[in-house]
């Protein structure tokens, strides 16, 4: 059933859009049999079960993991050695210690800046002006690559609202692009999960995350 939801999925994504799989609370096997669809960018937002699976699957070298939920500062080091991309730098203090982090062990993070569009204020992410900010001061960053935004709608049935949501970030990533050109690696835009993806492919998502689509539901 994995393999046939990815060879659907993959029928109506537009080639140059990554597919990024959200393995998260499914067992390895599960990533075993998407791989063997093809599918190669995993999604996890668990640093322990990250690494875990990071160590499971070293078998398969050409796997890309990304890492898209809250990270904390005491977990970087189950997540950033190994992260293809962090799609989730919530926070200056986050940022901050990647940075760090990155010239203590001579690697460059690449990393996605979460711009907070949804209504709910449980959800994480910067404010447009803090992205502003940062990207300002870009350079300080010797040790981190900005790659991008990332968002996520507002959990609602309601098409109007979520299109509104990623009209916004659409928008934002296009100024940003325009007042930033030096930035040359700030391309990407990863909106859009199971139930919106196709909406978020109309506003230029460039990454889409879905899990329960391929995997089901989650197996907690």
């Amino acid at each position: 059933m994995i393999q046939e939801n990815i060879i659907a999925i993959r029928q109506e994504l537009p080639p140059e859009v990554k597919l990024v799989a959200v393995s998260k609370f499914h067992p390895v096997e599960a990533i075993r049999e998407a791989y063997a669809a093809g599918q190669r960018a995993f999604g996890e937002n668990r640093p322990q079960e990250f690494a875990k699976k990071v160590e499971e699957l070293k078998d398969l070298s050409d796997l890309e993991f990304h890492f898209i939920g809250h990270l904390q500062t005491n977990k970087l080091k189950l997540v950033l050695p190994y992260a293809h991309l962090v799609q989730s730098v919530d926070s200056q203090h986050l940022l901050d210690a990647i940075q760090d982090w990155g010239k203590a062990n001579g690697k460059v993070i690449s990393v996605l800046l979460e711009l907070h569009i949804g209504a709910e204020q449980t959800k994480t992410g910067f404010k447009e002006e803090e992205i502003l900010d940062i990207l300002f001061r870009a350079n300080k960053y010797t040790h981190i690559r900005f790659c991008g935004l990332m968002g996520m709608a507002t959990h609602t049935d309601c098409e109007e609202d979520i299109r509104a949501d990623f009209a916004r970030i659409a928008d934002f990533r296009a100024y940003l692009q325009d007042l930033f050109p030096e930035l040359a690696d700030f391309r990407e835009l990863s909106i859009g999960m199971s139930e919106d993806w196709k909406i978020a492919l109309e506003y230029g998502a460039t990454i889409v995350r879905i899990g329960t689509a391929i995997f089901g539901e989650r197996q907690y």
